[in-house]
This record gives C-alpha cells, sequence and structure tokens, in this order.
C-alpha cells in the first residue's frame, strides 16, 4: 500500500484544528506536490523534506509521484510546523517506518536541511487539543518546556527526524523524551514597588482599588506627577494568576511573534504599553491570517495607555465592545478568529494641552475652547466604560526630597496582601472579581440602605449619569466594602465611589475654575 495518514495541528487564531496529512506515492512522472491551501512556507517545505530525509541517510522515493494533501483542503495553512508530519509520511508510505503506530501521535516541527527539528510557534493551542483527542504530541526538544505546562497531556520530544523514526520502529539508542513541567525563573529581574512613591495617598488609594476588583483606571494630573510610576507599580498588587489564567496567558503568548519562555514568563501577568501612534489593527489584531493584538496579549493583564488623548480617536473607540464582553472577534471576508481580550486598562492624559490647567503656578495658558477639543478626543461612552476617575497632583518638593523613609507609602507586598483578601471574597461570594458582576448580581450583591440609596439618586441626577456609569459605581463600591471585610455597602463607601467619577462631576478634571488666555 503506498496511501499513509499523519496527523497534525494548524493555527488558527486560538485554535489548532486537526490536519490529516495524507501521502500517495504513485507511479508517473516524478515529483512531489503539496495540496490543500497551502502557503508559501508549507510549499517550500518539500524541499526541506527532501533534503532531511537524505541527509539523515533514508531513501526518498524521487522516481514515484507523490502527493501530500493537506486535509481539510479548505482550511489556510501556513509555517514549517507540517515538515514533521510530511516527512513521516513519505516514509510511512514508502515502506521505512511502520504505518500502524502512527495513528496514536500527533507531529509538529520544522526540518533543517540535517534532519534537526526546530521549534515552531503555537505549541499551547496544539498540546490542549491534542490532549482532548487523545493523542500524544510529538514535538522538538525547544517546545518541551512550554509544553510541559500542560502537566495531564502525553507529550513528547525529539532532537531529530531520526529520533521519532527509531523510536517508531524500536531501535535501539533512539527514544523520546517526555519533558518535565518545571517553574524556575531566570529573570531576576524586581518589580518595581509601592513604596517608591513619595505622596499621592489618593492615587494610591484608586490603584488598590482598581487591583482588588479589577476595575478600569484613568488618572489625569500635570507632567511629571507619577502617573506612569503608578501604573507601573500596579501588577506587582495584582493577585497571583490561577493555574487556567496562566495557561490562557501562555497559549496567547505562544502564537505571538514573540513566542513565549516559561522560564521567564510563566505566571506573570502580562503587561502592554503600546504606544499612542499604534493603529487600531495593532491594538485588536488583524492580518490576512488574524493574529493577537495589544488587548489580546494583555488578556488577565494590564493595557496602559499613557498620554490618553494623542491615541486616535478611532483606534480609541475599538476599546468599546471589549471592555465590556473581555472578547474581540476579527471578521475577515474568509474567515474570523475570536481571541480573548479581558484586560485591566490603566490609562493616563493630562488635563489640558499643556499639562499645567489647575497647578497653583498658573502657567497654563490653554483657553477653555481648547481645553474642550483636548477633552472631546475622548469619547463620553469610552469615559462611561472607566470605573475610576482619579486626580493626580504635583508633589511638592518638600515631599520628594525628604530623606526621612517615613515619607514612603506601604509596600506592594503588604498592598497586595489586602487586595489578595478583597479578591478572594469576591470569588467566594460570586465567582468573579466585582468588575465582571452582571446587573442581576449587582441587585443580589449590591444593597443599599435608604439613606445610600438617596445619595446614589442626588448623585445620578446632579452628574447626569447613565445607567452604565452607576454600575460601576456600585462595582466600585462593593469594591471598597470587600477591602474592609464588610459584608454591606456603607454610605462612605458609596461616597467614595461617587468621588472617584472625576470626570462626570467636573469636565476640568477637578482642576478648580479655568481662566481662559486673553
Amino acid at each position: 500500500m503506498t496511501l499513509a495518514t499523519v496527523f497534525s495541528r494548524a493555527q488558527c487564531g486560538l485554535d489548532a484544528p486537526l490536519v490529516s496529512v495524507e501521502v500517495h506515492l504513485a507511479n508517473g512522472l516524478p515529483s512531489l506536490s503539496i495540496v490543500g491551501l497551502p502557503e508559501a512556507a508549507v510549499k517550500e517545505s518539500k524541499d526541506r523534506v527532501r533534503a532531511a530525509l537524505v541527509n539523515s541517510g533514508f531513501e526518498f522515493p524521487s522516481d514515484r509521484r507523490i502527493t501530500v494533501n493537506l486535509a481539510p483542503a479548505d482550511l489556510p495553512k501556513d509555517g514549517g510546523r507540517f515538515d514533521l508530519a510530511i516527512a513521516l509520511g513519505i516514509l510511512a508510505a514508502s515502506g521505512q517506518v511502520p504505518r500502524d503506530k502512527l495513528a496514536a501521535y500527533e507531529l509538529l516541527g520544522e526540518l533543517s536541511l540535517g534532519g534537526e527539528l526546530r521549534p515552531v510557534r503555537g505549541v499551547l493551542p496544539a498540546v490542549l487539543q491534542a490532549r482532548d483527542a487523545g493523542r500524544a504530541l510529538i514535538l522538538p526538544e525547544a517546545n518541551g518546556a512550554e509544553a510541559a505546562l500542560v502537566r495531564d497531556a502525553a507529550c513528547l520530544t525529539a532532537p531529530h527526524l531520526l529520533s521519532v523514526c527509531g523510536a517508531l520502529t524500536g531501535h535501539d539508542g533512539h527514544s523520546l523524551q517526555q519533558p518535565a513541567f518545571t517553574l524556575q525563573r531566570h529573570d531576576a529581574t524586581p518589580s518595581p514597588d509601592l513604596a517608591e512613591v513619595r505622596g499621592q495617598a489618593q492615587a494610591r488609594r484608586a490603584l488598590e482599588v482598581a487591583a482588588a476588583g479589577g476595575h478600569s483606571l484613568l488618572m489625569i494630573g500635570p507632567p511629571g506627577s507619577g502617573k506612569s510610576m503608578l501604573a507601573a507599580r500596579l501588577p506587582g498588587i495584582l493577585p497571583p494568576l490561577t493555574e487556567p489564567e496562566a495557561l490562557e496567558v501562555a497559549a496567547i503568548a505562544s502564537i505571538s511573534p514573540q513566542g513565549f519562555d516559561p522560564a521567564r514568563h510563566w505566571g506573570r501577568r502580562p503587561v502592554r504599553a503600546p504606544h499612542h501612534t499604534a493603529s487600531g489593527i495593532a491594538l485588536v489584531g488583524g492580518g490576512s491570517l488574524p493574529r493577537p493584538g495589544e488587548i489580546t496579549l494583555a488578556h488577565h493583564g494590564v493595557l496602559f495607555l499613557d498620554e490618553l488623548p494623542e491615541f486616535s480617536r478611532a483606534v480609541l473607540e475599538v476599546l468599546r465592545e471589549p471592555l465590556e464582553t473581555g472578547r474581540i472577534t476579527i471578521s475577515r471576508a474568509a474567515r474570523q478568529a475570536e481571541f480573548p481580550a479581558r484586560f485591566q486598562l490603566v490609562a493616563a492624559m493630562n488635563p489640558c494641552p499643556c499639562g499645567w490647567l489647575g497647578d497653583p503656578s498658573g502657567r497654563c495658558r490653554c483657553t477653555a475652547e481648547q481645553v474642550q477639543r483636548y477633552r472631546a478626543r475622548i469619547s463620553g461612552p469610552l469615559l462611561d466604560r472607566i470605573d475610576l476617575h482619579v486626580q493626580v497632583g504635583r508633589v511638592p518638593q518638600s515631599a520628594l526630597l525628604a530623606p526621612d523613609p517615613a515619607q514612603n507609602g506601604e509596600t506592594s507586598a503588604s498592598v497586595r496582601a489586602r487586595v489578595c483578601a478583597a479578591r478572594e471574597r469576591q470569588l467566594a461570594r460570586a465567582g468573579k472579581p466585582n468588575h465582571r458582576l452582571e446587573p442581576r448580581e449587582l441587585e443580589r450583591d449590591c444593597k443599599l440602605d435608604g439613606e445610600s440609596r438617596r445619595l446614589l439618586l442626588q448623585a445620578l441626577e446632579r452628574l447626569r449619569l447613565s445607567a452604565r456609569a452607576s454600575h460601576r459605581i456600585l462595582r466600585v463600591a462593593r469594591t471598597l466594602a470587600d477591602l474592609e471585610g464588610c459584608d454591606a455597602i456603607a454610605q462612605r463607601h458609596l461616597a467614595e465611589a461617587i468621588g472617584y467619577r472625576v470626570l462626570d462631576r467636573d469636565g476640568r478634571a477637578g482642576q478648580g475654575p479655568h481662566k481662559p488666555n486673553g
């Protein structure tokens, strides 16, 4: 029989659909053709496979007509991930390795001309789906540490094509290795500590609330007031990732161009800070073969947008749906891909174009129209979706230069302990962080007494808040109560939550009366 079938996996977003690599040897004009919607890198695999087989000491059937079919035929295939499967298919069809053993395996790997196995991207989604299919996955050695993160999957690694063939034929001296699960980290870079921030008690409090409930945060203040410094310290006070969350983060990084290094990245929340010149596609993802964008790469982590009004308004508007749903769907004419995007948005902006509106020095010379145009770059619907708006004022020089360590605030470790305790209360009560509470869950978990209800109604009327903003106030108030270990929302919690709606309360971010130039 001159027909053999080998299983492999394609990459389509975060999905790894099964691909059957069918190899047929026939009489006729000698040739090797690959069909099944292969991209250029897949078409070029015929030259890599031929050289790898010959240089590994196998016989290449150069006198036969070889047809390689990658099924299903309408699924695009790209990269060198099918090299190993094609090579094993040719060897099985020509009788050089047993066909019957191939049904229990799936194969991924790019071949060098000498037969060495090179790593490929997108291994983790393939490992997860091969596990669900009940087959073992054979991979290059360089992908072993990544594959071992899925501890209940059957994965085997090999350095060379000869190792795979020798293990299948039972030759002595050839075996496939089971990769070991390890959590050793080689990145000794310390995380920035919140104790390094001088002053900014209100902003530090808002950062703690945002971390405890997973809330989005917007900081408004003059240049050099510490907005970026505060944002850089948010990951250090967030709760640790659970293992399922860490696997999701690793799977996304695995399919990204940067790849995933378990020794440096496993268990760490991602932090993405795109420049304000980034396009909408860079933010949400795209391409003819859809790739994840910044909001997906920040899944279960932090997306920091500095100089928020400097981003294109059209770019910022693409954040509205992911902030609500936690997912992004990229549609193209031929295909569609869905990516998770449950990120925590942290943004920073100046109060006016020059940045000094309301500063005691009086150096601001922006007119009222200039300030309005600057603020109008951020739409009302987007601001409505940001839970916390906080003013970050300039810290006095005396506080910045004070040698007394008592001027420093709490360390990230002590703040993180409170954040983790509050998050545990939320998970025990609702099974999710407070920022994801649905309206029916708000009615159950955010009940107000008479005085608190009247306070909220008064705020809604005076600030002309939307129903969405009122829900976000209730979620923040619930987080404030959780930080104190309270079962019920008190009036002080609600008042503080209302106070975080700075841009609803004052279009000038609470910076005081504006005196236009001239």
